[in-house]
């Protein structure tokens, strides 16, 4: 019987808490440095590109491991010194100079690129990307878990990276002020009322987390409570105080999520004081938020995201545009004022209501529906109805397979996808360029300070 040699694994083998020196040769996808010990890839975050680094392997696997970076042997001339110390999500490039995150964020798209390799990809024109002046205080919205330390404070924050140790955040650079300042005060209103805190280890507790909104062009604040009973303790004392502390704050919701589940959001979301929505402005156009609808959380680079997304479709007064995951109707109606009609589609029910205000508000022809993409656009197709272009914005998942079959089969003339994950968007258009040429990508920085990064791509239809 013939033998078989066994593979060789690639590279040496690493131990947990074994010391390695790394030079590190670029930045992986969540903005992590990426270098090579003895041909094995390793993955070291807050390290950067031609940096030599001292690491501690965190993670040993056959083909690549992980390392937390103990000591910068040779630094990088892009490397500044953080705004936050804390160790948590949403900060991991604060370390990297402004200019130099703009260009890992169209770097981290060719990489997508050239994962997948879609027709043509080599071709591709890749436009710098659009940054922020001021790339800090542009977080609209704060989305902090509550819990109480070991010392019986109340404290608000996020979680520690790949754990469930909450840090408290008293400040935090990306945040707006004012979403800072209702979080902190509202925090020290429950320590002061002794409300029933939320214990994840027992699942015991009323307050699980304070989601907190503030709209750019009104200054009014949403704050929601986000409770695992029916009740929340105190409610009157607090809400009393609420409005003589913090004007700002003319809507107060209640969500309840009884669940013990990672999923902040349950299905039940009340009124407790003042009115049930803010509004928010870009251009010409007003939104009315609820709590649980989706708005873009950089209002400012949300215009110049929007902006570019006008510029690519070039819609013409006599077209008709679809608008898929259309969340408060923020893409259609901004980008539609001269078209014909507008139609859009979303799976939130309170957003596509929002929608329907919006568009009445901003005097567009409009019909929005609740609905799964794929489904309402098909649906549309089979009742007759054409349209001269589309514009999607879908979740990090990508398109559905069934919105991509329903796009080619029916290929409308104008095509625009807006990414929020250069991964997905990669794979996306391998099936999309069967129909469409990429006549180029659009880098927007939405989220600096972290590698996150959104793309507006121009489809061109094949003839």
């Amino acid at each position: 019987m013939k033998r078989v040699k066994p593979k060789m694994a690639s590279g040496v083998r690493l131990k947990k808490d074994q010391k390695i020196v790394v030079t590190i040769k670029r930045l992986g996808i969540n903005g992590e440095g990426i270098g090579y010990y003895k041909r094995k890839i390793v993955f070291i975050p807050k390290a950067l590109p031609g940096e030599v680094v001292l690491a501690s392997v965190t993670e040993a696997k056959e083909k690549y491991a992980k390392a937390r970076l103990l000591k910068i042997k040779q630094e990088s001339p892009a490397r500044v010194q953080p705004v936050d110390k804390y160790d948590v999500g949403g900060i991991e490039l604060e370390h990297l100079a402004y200019p130099a995150q703009l260009e890992f964020k169209q770097d981290v798209i060719a990489q997508a690129l050239a994962k997948y390799r879609p027709a043509g990809y080599k071709e591709y024109e890749l436009r710098p990307t659009l940054g922020m002046a001021d790339p800090y205080h542009y977080r609209n919205k704060a989305q902090f878990q509550v819990r109480k330390n070991k010392a019986g404070q109340v404290i608000a924050g996020l979680y520690k990276e790949n754990s469930h140790i909450l840090v408290d955040l008293p400040t935090f650079a990306t945040q707006r002020d004012l979403t800072m300042k209702v979080i902190n005060t509202v925090r020290k209103l429950l320590e002061k009322w002794q409300v029933s805190i939320y214990d994840e280890r027992k699942d015991q507790g009323a307050v699980k987390t304070l989601v907190v909104r503030e709209s750019f062009a009104t200054k009014e604040v949403q704050l929601v409570f986000i409770t695992r009973t029916a009740q929340l303790p105190r409610k009157n004392e607090m809400l009393t105080e609420i409005k003589q502390l913090l004007p700002e704050v003319v809507s107060v919701m209640q969500n309840i999520n009884p669940q013990k589940t990672s999923l902040i959001w349950g299905e039940e979301t009340q009124l407790l004081m003042g009115k049930e929505s803010i509004t928010e402005r870009l251009g010409d156009v007003s939104f009315e938020l609820s709590a649980r609808a989706f708005f873009q959380m950089n209002p400012l680079q949300t215009k110049v995201l929007y902006d570019e997304v006008k510029k690519a479709l070039e819609l013409s007064p006599n077209e008709t545009l679809v608008d898929a995951y259309c969340g408060v109707g923020t893409i259609g109606l901004y980008v539609g004022k001269e078209a014909k009609e507008i139609r859009g589609m979303d799976i939130v029910a309170e957003a596509v209501a929002d929608a329907k205000i919006n568009a009445k508000k901003a005097g567009r022809n409009a019909i929005y529906t609740t609905g799964k993409a794929e489904t309402v656009i098909l649906k549309w197709l089979k009742e007759g109805f054409s349209f001269d272009a589309l514009v999607v914005d879908p979740p990090r998942t990508g398109l559905d397979e069934a919105l991509i079959k329903a796009i080619l089969k029916y290929r409308p003339a104008k095509f625009v996808y807006v990414s929020c994950n250069p991964s997905t968007l990669a794979r996306d258009l391998v099936a999309l360029t069967k129909a469409y040429r990429v006549e180029y990508i659009r880098s927007v920085d939405m989220f600096p300070q972290t590698a996150r990064v959104e793309a507006v791509v121009k489809l061109v239809r094949r003839v």
